[in-house]
């Protein structure tokens, strides 16, 4: 959808719109419950820098809360899978988050939202729906 300062729309905008809204009505207990069966407990687990995966399951069920960190690690995460999901499939979502990125310097963008580089993360995957 082009804007005033940005007259030309990108491929990306509607989908990046439409993830940060999924996101932001979530609860914290929906999310990760989504990335616990579309991921598994391990790779959400690292995403959020903590050392037992079980940990995910208890977020899951709402028996735990994680952390503000690490819900605001569960929230990227989500976002971004969201956005290539709606471009691509689920499939290839999953596959962008875990294998290397030439734009993140070769690093696994689920890797560098575990460090908080969401913003990168986020540009590499607007990037990559846009075609590029």
């Amino acid at each position: 959808m082009p804007t005033a300062n940005n007259p030309a729309a990108t491929k990306s905008q509607g989908p990046a719109t439409k993830a940060h809204l999924t996101t932001v009505r979530m609860s914290v207990a929906d999310i990760a419950r989504f990335l616990q069966e579309n991921l598994g407990q391990r790779l959400t687990a690292r995403i959020t820098n903590i050392n037992d995966p079980r940990q995910v399951g208890k977020w899951a069920s709402g028996e735990n809360t994680p952390r503000p960190d690490a819900e605001e690690r569960l929230r990227a995460a989500l976002q971004i899978l969201q956005l290539i999901q709606d471009a691509e499939s689920l499939y290839t979502a999953r596959a962008w988050l875990i294998g290397m990125n030439p734009q993140l310097n070769d690093e696994a963008p689920l890797t560098m939202i575990a460090e908080g580089h969401f913003r990168d993360v986020m540009v590499a995957a607007r990037a990559y729906v846009d075609g590029g």
